[in-house]
């Protein structure tokens, strides 16, 4: 959709309405810091409609703490989006039951930030599927990292990296790999846990970091038996350790076991990874709720 020659932009109609599902992720993947995401199939789901004055119907995990205005940060998303595309609305009513937990470590402000610029783009663009890299330009100013981001736009894993601007790019991921996590109650601020990081890592730390990234590659697309190793990382985790030792207790116990752990994105959530059969054997662990996972698809816009 183009600005009208006048200069002005299409006020949409009160009534058109919008539908999106968006799935949590989780970032890094052990050695892939701020470069590798996964989509897991754990949903948030909202309906965006342009109405005469904003109003909000929320339920769900966060919906007594966040914003009940324009501050939201779906509605915000959206607004902006919105001028992006040429497209202005009076007021935006948004009715969004939320189920992903808020800093765990499974991108609920990725998966938020993406379903208002994806909801944006189905209420201006109705009918047409929304470009990936041009949404993840997009949101990027909100998030900053596009690992989170590209992973809810595209599903599935992704890679992340800046160019000019933000990029990313699809993984191919075998179809026998899945996902468990295990969260808890514990909340962890991306700003503090970037915080507990070194400023400088050893030489040989990068190098084995770098080749670790490398194989998770491969294992996620062919050798999903080398993913213990491909998950092993010592630049970002063990720092972290202290703010969170029971996730990393639990890390730790369940690589003993064979199984591909790490700490989610900042955390506190633990994923593992492996083949799904592998998976069934994943234990129950004290003080957290284990979730068994597939690996989520895009994000998906439905006209209401």
């Amino acid at each position: 959709m183009s600005v009208p020659p006048n200069g002005r932009s299409p006020v949409l109609p009160v009534g058109r309405a919008v539908t999106v599902d968006v799935a949590a992720s989780s970032a890094n993947l052990g050695p892939g810091f701020d470069a590798f995401g996964l989509a897991l199939d754990w949903r948030d789901e909202m309906t965006l409609t342009v109405a005469d004055e904003s109003s909000f119907d929320l339920t769900g995990v966060g919906a007594d703490t966040v914003p009940r205005n324009d501050d939201h940060l779906v509605v915000r998303a959206a607004r902006t989006t919105l001028a992006a595309l040429g497209a202005e609305v009076p007021g935006l009513a948004l009715r969004a039951h939320n189920t992903i937990p808020h800093g765990s470590g499974l991108g609920s402000s990725a998966a938020a930030i993406v379903a208002g610029a994806a909801a944006a783009w189905g209420l201006a663009r109705p009918g047409e599927d929304p470009d990936p890299e041009w949404l993840l330009q997009q949101t990027f100013a909100y998030e900053g990292h596009g690992d989170n981001l590209a992973a809810s736009i595209r599903g599935g894993a992704v890679l992340a990296w800046n160019g000019e601007g933000p990029r990313s790019a699809a993984l191919e991921v075998h179809p026998e790999v899945a996902a468990v996590a295990y969260t808890t109650e514990l909340s962890v601020a991306t700003k503090s846990a970037r915080g507990a990081l070194p400023g400088t890592v050893p030489h040989g730390d990068a190098t084995m970091n770098l080749g670790r990234a490398a194989l998770l590659v491969h294992a996620l697309a062919r050798r999903p038996d080398l993913l213990l190793d491909a998950t092993h990382d010592v630049l970002h985790q063990p720092y972290r350790a202290e703010m969170m030792p029971d996730s990393w207790n639990l890390v730790q116990e369940l690589r003993t076991r064979g199984l591909a752990a790490f700490i989610s994105g900042a955390g506190p959530t633990v994923v593992a990874l492996g083949e799904r059969d592998a998976l069934v054997d994943a234990p129950e662990a004290a003080g957290f709720t284990r979730h068994a996972l597939e690996i989520a698809g895009e994000a998906r816009v439905v006209s209401a």
